[in-house]
Formats: C-alpha cells, sequence, structure tokens
C-alpha cells in the first residue's frame, strides 16, 4: 500500500536508516517497523523501486510537513538563515576522467566488442538472416553564466543516470563536449558584445577586457563516470566529490526550504533559496514571507541582495569572511560599506549571529546524529529527492518533540 510506504521511508529516514536492504531487515527484525509495514516485509527491490518511481511525490511531503509544522505554531518567518553544506556523492573522486581518458576508454571498449564478434561470426557482418529466409533487402562571467545555464537545463530535464558504464562514458562525453562548445560560443558572444560597446562607446570608457578570447582547442574538464551529476568540491575537510546541500531555516531550526546544487560555491544561491522558502511557506497555508535573511560571506553579491530586497526582506550578508578585518581592495562604496556598517551596529550585530546557531545543528544532525554524510543516490534528480527527504524527517522530528514538550 503506499500509504504504507511512505511512512516506512519516513520512518527510516528519521532514524538515519536510508539502506533499502537495511529497511528490508528491519522490517522482518523490528518491531516498531513491523507494525508499520503491518508484517508485511517489502522487499529491498520494492522499496528501492517505490523511491525511485515516486522521487518528486516524496519530495512535494516537505510543503505539508511544513503545514503541519506551521498548525504547531513553529514556523515563524521574522529572521531566516541560509546556508549550505557539502555533501558527499556515491562516488569515489577517483573514478574522475578527463575527455581524452573517456574518449579512449570508450575507443578500447568498441575495440574489445569488435574483437569478441570477429571471434562468433568471423568475416560475417553478424546480422544477416538465418539462410532459410535470407534476402537482399565580464568573459569568465560570461563562461560562468553559459555554464550555469547547461547545468540549469540538465538538472531541468531530471534523467536518471544509467546504470551501464558504457552509457555513462558516453554520457560524460557528450557532457564534456556541450560545456566545450558553451564556452567557445561564450568566447564569441563576450568579443562581439565588446566590439559592439567599444564601436558606441569608445574604448577608453569600456575598462580592461584584454584582447580577444582563446577559444579552447579541446573540452578541458572533468566528469565523474560513476554519478557524472556530482562535482569535486572544497569542503572544511578537503575536498570532496559531491554536491551542495542548501536550506533555509527559521529561529525554531525548521527548514522552509531545501535544494541541492552542484557548484562549489554559494555564489548565486541566496535569492533562488529565499523565493523557494516563500513558495514552500505558501504551500503550507503560511501568507508571510521571509523577513530578515541571515547569510554568511559565501553568498555575497550585489545582484542576489538587490533581488532579495526587490521581494521585501531584508538581507543581512557578510560582505567578507571572519578573518578579514580591513575592506576588500576594489569594493569599497555601496552595498559593500553599508553591510559593514550594519554588522557593527549592535542590532545588525546581534541578528548576525543568530545565524549560526539557526542553522548549523541542523546539518549536524542530518550528517552526524543521523549518518546522512554521503547521498546514497545517483544523479541531481536523485539526490535532490534525498536531501529533501532528510530534512523533512528533520521537520517531522521537530514536530514530535514540540508535541512531547507540550503534551
Amino acid at each position: 500500500d503506499p500509504q504504507m510506504m511512505v511512512s516506512l521511508l519516513l520512518y527510516s529516514y528519521a532514524l538515519g536508516e536510508r539502506s533499502s536492504r537495511k529497511i528490508e531487515s528491519r522490517c522482518r527484525e523490528d518491531v516498531a517497523y513491523r507494525v508499520i509495514s503491518a508484517n508485511q516485509a517489502p522487499d529491498h527491490a520494492t522499496i528501492a523501486r517505490f523511491r525511485a518511481r515516486h522521487e518528486t511525490a516524496l519530495g512535494e511531503l516537505f510543503a505539508q510537513v511544513l503545514g503541519l509544522c506551521a498548525e504547531a505554531g513553529l514556523v515563524s518567518t521574522a529572521v531566516v538563515a541560509v546556508d549550505g553544506t557539502k555533501v558527499a556523492a556515491a562516488a569515489s573522486e577517483r573514478a574522475t576522467r578527463s575527455y581524452e581518458e573517456i574518449a579512449t576508454e570508450i575507443l578500447a571498449e568498441a575495440g574489445r566488442i569488435d574483437a569478441a564478434e570477429d571471434e562468433i561470426h568471423g568475416s560475417a557482418r553478424g546480422d544477416e538472416l538465418p539462410p532459410k529466409i535470407a534476402t537482399r533487402a565580464g568573459r569568465k562571467g560570461w563562461i560562468r553564466d553559459a555554464l550555469r545555464r547547461q547545468e540549469e537545463q540538465r538538472a531541468a530535464q531530471a534523467r536518471p543516470i544509467p546504470r551501464a558504464r558504457a552509457e555513462r562514458l558516453e554520457l560524460c562525453r557528450q557532457r564534456l563536449a556541450s560545456d566545450w562548445s558553451a564556452e567557445r560560443q561564450a568566447h564569441r558572444d563576450y568579443d562581439a558584445w565588446r566590439r559592439r560597446q567599444i564601436k558606441e562607446r569608445g574604448k577608453q570608457n569600456m575598462g580592461p577586457g584584454g584582447a580577444p578570447g582563446r577559444l579552447p582547442e579541446a573540452p578541458a574538464g572533468k566528469a565523474n563516470l560513476t554519478d557524472p551529476d556530482s562535482k569535486n568540491m572544497k569542503s572544511t575537510r578537503g575536498y570532496l566529490q559531491g554536491y551542495n546541500a542548501q536550506i533555509v531555516t527559521n529561529e525554531e531550526q525548521i527548514v522552509l526550504a531545501a535544494e541541492v546544487i552542484n557548484a562549489g560555491h554559494d555564489f548565486g544561491s541566496l535569492a533562488p533559496m529565499v523565493d523557494q522558502a516563500a513558495e514552500q511557506l505558501r504551500g503550507a497555508g503560511v501568507k508571510e514571507r521571509p523577513g530578515v535573511v541571515l547569510a554568511d560571506a559565501g553568498y555575497w553579491s550585489n545582484e542576489q541582495i538587490d533581488r532579495v530586497r526587490a521581494a521585501g526582506a531584508i538581507p543581512i550578508v557578510a560582505p567578507d569572511a571572519d578573518s578579514r578585518a580591513e575592506p576588500r581592495p576594489g569594493r569599497r562604496g555601496g552595498p559593500y560599506d553599508f553591510m559593514r556598517r550594519v554588522l557593527r551596529s549592535p542590532a545588525g550585530s546581534k541578528l548576525y549571529h543568530q545565524r549560526q546557531w539557526m542553522v548549523e545543528p541542523v546539518f549536524a544532525d542530518i550528517k552526524s546524529n543521523r549518518r546522512a554524510g554521503r547521498f546514497k543516490r545517483r544523479g541531481l534528480a536523485a539526490v535532490r529527492s534525498e536531501w529533501r527527504l532528510l530534512t523533512t524527517t528533520h521537520n517531522l522530528l521537530k514536530l514530535h518533540r514540540h508535541r512531547l514538550a507540550t503534551a
């Protein structure tokens, strides 16, 4: 029964159990699991297929649980915090290959297939009919934006990662070639735009831009053969092959929005996360929008801050890392100086220092207490569904504890 399967998954994720095989085992040995499954003990393949087939619907449970939290008075929106954490993918960085290495492996695989077919069919093609019935019949900014659009298009398509290695090899080759083509086109577009601007405004008014960019001769990026959607990212403990998991939380440590991106930086995620929080709140029946938005220096962007303000929220974003005492050269004036003054004020400093205890314990609970420091599934769509299930069950646990405390 679908209701039973949803209950089983929610209970398992709340306890930090995400392996379908271990969930099957618990359904035979654990009394609570046996009650939920009515002693039916679905096998691990049934559990895994249900989770994959209904990943979109399972992700939509987030807003429903958020609505239950709102009914319990746990969804305040006056102050919210945005942050991200790196979560390892179900892939090793040793499976990352360059375009040349992928092409070499594809050719080697094709050679092995040809040799095996020659052994079987000899000089024949191998597809002949049986004899009885046979017949005769800023440049970096432009490039970054172009590559970001590529990733957004792939995320919108939400295709599962192929199981066969040969199919994953071809997928990685296509992606690297597509990124290469987009980068070359971004170079051309930027140079054409700059020539038009020089003609209209004069070269002296354009600032430094350099000579026409050198088009890359071949794809220079790398892709992971196990999970091509994952990226090699810098984390607090070094580099890992994984994803950047984002959340928006409130003062009760309820998660208001959850998203996964495969960019290693948080730059450009502030306004989208605030917009998603507002959308999830509407879906939960909450009319209020986020009021004050807290974020660390990784989210600093004039454009993003302007978008948050235009949506009616007040952003308090650190313009510099904590280690920088003096203003950053080249950033003086405007929002930068204003935000530094805000953070030096008693009220601004007090508000900003709420960010750490609003968001960091949520990551600690999910990654340490519930053993979710690595995703079990592969592909951006699958990982996004898994992250939303984890944050949904975090909210369920907060609601459960709240009800126990107020009973």
